[in-house]
């Protein structure tokens, strides 16, 4: 089972009921139709398109944050999809997510040092505040950051530093599997090599396992394995980065290419 992937999904559908009159039959909007792909231990797996093309609600499922309307996702040799009680929790440990705005996704009212010792205690790491707290420094050591900041509010940082503190957040309980949803897309350029400098850096450290969700190919030129390209909740293009940047076989891939400037990290 060593060369097993860590996720695979298969035939993942996700239909939203759209509102009709009492006697009109029901409409159904597909926002994710059919989506398989595997993502190996390590790497990093980019989903691109453009808004609406339906990649968040692939990541959302995902997490079990959203239960799709049929398919699968197995993680690590396991279904993910319906867990309960400790096992959910248990699967809360192992994936975790970044979100795209560092300033939506972090309490205001919390502290750094709250937010990052409280995934510490729903998932009872750490035997006493102080262990927490050490545990705590630990996280921002490693996205950083100084241990002065634990006694600081999420208004008092840039977007940058906001980011880094989500990662350190997610982190904290040492997963395995990241899904990264548009993590630089709030950021300015500069900012945006630094996070990605970082994110990279991280994976390469812990072997940690990445979903990256964006519509910036330029960016997934940095960071990425491979690449699945999404329109309208279909699949229209796979491959390795360097083939779809070299070759791309589809008009809308090459539309997303030639549409966007290109990053220069």
């Amino acid at each position: 089972m060593t060369n097993a992937p860590l996720l695979s999904v298969r035939g993942l559908t996700k239909r939203f009921p759209l509102r009709k009159g009492l006697f009109t039959p029901r409409e159904w909007k597909v926002a994710v139709d059919n989506v398989s792909f595997d993502i190996p231990r390590g790497q990093t797996l980019a989903l691109v398109g453009e808004s609406g093309s339906g990649k968040s609600t692939v990541g959302l499922m995902l997490l079990d944050l959203l239960t799709p309307t049929s398919g699968e996702v197995i993680f690590d040799g396991q279904p993910v999809i319906n867990r309960r009680g400790h096992d959910l929790l248990a699967f809360r440990r192992k994936m975790q997510v970044v979100f795209q705005d560092p300033y939506a996704s972090l309490n205001a009212r919390l502290t750094v040092r709250e937010t990052l010792t409280e995934p510490l205690i729903i998932h009872k790491i750490g035997d006493t505040p102080q262990e927490r707290e050490e545990h705590a420094v630990r996280m921002l050591e490693e996205v950083n950051l100084p241990a002065g900041a634990l006694d600081r509010y999420p208004h008092e940082f840039s977007g940058g530093q906001r980011q880094r503190i989500a990662i350190a957040r997610a982190l904290s309980v040492s997963p395995q599997f990241i899904v990264l949803d548009e993590p630089t897309s709030a950021l300015d350029a500069s900012v945006q090599s630094q996070v990605l400098n970082l994110l990279r850096g991280l994976q390469s450290k812990h072997g940690l396992t990445y979903l990256f969700i964006t519509h910036n190919l330029d960016v997934v030129a940095y960071l990425a394995d491979d690449v699945v390209v999404m329109e309208s909740g279909r699949i229209v293009e796979r491959g390795m980065v360097d083939d779809i940047f070299d070759s791309p076989r589809e008009e809308y891939t090459r539309q997303l290419l030639s549409a966007i400037p290109r990053f220069e990290g």
